[in-house]
């Protein structure tokens, strides 16, 4: 199949990853210009996954993402501005510019974190789904993580307590290969991650993670089927990040002729071509994405540029002590 037979669904899919891609490469000239500091971990060449997965939620169901969320977030819907503002550490950022690239958050839109331990978030994602399923709630819980995830004992008991409980989550390990540095054969005795999900009697499936048409589908049946009869569902996405782990990598354990060799199956032209194949997207179509995202980057550079810092009389909101909060 050519698209989703939807052709406004399509190009959405496409201005979605096109965004993400131009806004990870805009964070990387930020970060090298010294106005993005701390930690930056880019989703070069996971756009698919977000893009796919995130077609498929509802308003009123969560999101819980990893420290390499910034592509979960807008295809969430958090804005541009406001993530880029939260990354310059602004006061008008998303996590009013205490959270920085790691730890975006947006309660309106259900998108919670952003979490910079490893299997963090994981938790409490099923701590959201028991929320739900207590208060007979139809939604469903989408939990992002990386396939390091699945060494952390939190990974295990959280996997548990979802399958025994039955609760209506979606667990999206993106696989992409390396736990930082470390090759999945190097530090994984059984590297099929699907099969880890199975052997708690939970659905599981792996996908093509640089297909977002495959992603978008294996999504959508697995979603399906939590809304129908509440319990957890398991994909294994399968995909690769251009980049080094974070922009303090040296990227000294996998050779270039490797990336080189995933390059070339980059989801963003790989989708576009089809869109052409199937007479929904031409040169002008194409520009005229291009154009709009550059924008909307534009836009928000210069908003996180022109916001302004938390005042210092603030600094000490929101913080707990032994007594308490201050202030």
């Amino acid at each position: 199949m050519s698209g989703t037979g939807d052709p406004g669904r399509d190009l959405s899919l496409l201005r979605v990853m096109v965004l993400i891609r131009r806004f990870e490469e805009q964070a990387a000239e930020l970060y090298t210009q010294g106005k993005i500091r701390g930690f930056l971990h880019l989703y070069i060449g996971e756009e698919a996954i977000a893009a796919g997965v995130l077609s498929v939620l509802g308003p009123e169901d969560a999101v819980v993402s990893t420290y390499r969320e910034h592509g979960h977030a807008l295809a969430r819907g958090v804005s541009a501005a406001s993530i880029m503002a939260e990354m310059y550490g602004k006061a008008t950022g998303c996590s009013g510019g205490r959270g920085g690239s790691m730890h975006l958050f947006d309660v309106a839109r259900r998108f919670y974190g952003g979490n910079a331990i490893v299997a963090g978030g994981i938790p409490i994602a099923v701590g959201l789904a028991l929320a739900d399923r207590q208060l007979a709630r139809k939604r469903v819980t989408a939990c992002f993580f990386g396939e390091g995830a699945v060494a952390e004992g939190e990974f295990h008991e959280s996997m548990n307590l979802a399958a025994l409980w039955q609760l209506p989550v979606l667990f999206l390990c993106e696989n992409n290969f390396y736990a930082m540095g470390t090759a999945l054969q190097r530090s994984q005795a059984v590297t099929d991650i699907a099969s880890r999900a199975a052997s708690y009697g939970m659905p599981s499936e792996p996908v093509d993670g640089m297909d977002v048409l495959a992603v978008a589908q294996a999504a959508q049946r697995a979603v399906e089927a939590i809304r129908a009869s509440p319990g957890p569902r398991f994909l294994e996405l399968r995909t690769y990040r251009f980049r080094a782990h974070s922009m303090y990598d040296p990227e000294l354990y996998r050779s270039k002729e490797e990336v080189e060799r995933w390059k070339k199956r980059d989801p963003i032209p790989a989708w576009e071509a089809r869109l052409r194949e199937a007479g929904a997207l031409d040169d002008a179509g194409r520009a005229r994405i291009e154009s709009e995202v550059a924008a909307e980057i534009e836009a928000a550079v210069v908003f996180a540029e022109r916001s302004p810092w938390e005042p210092t009389e603030d600094l000490l909101k929101d913080v707990h002590t032994e007594e308490g909060i201050v202030a």
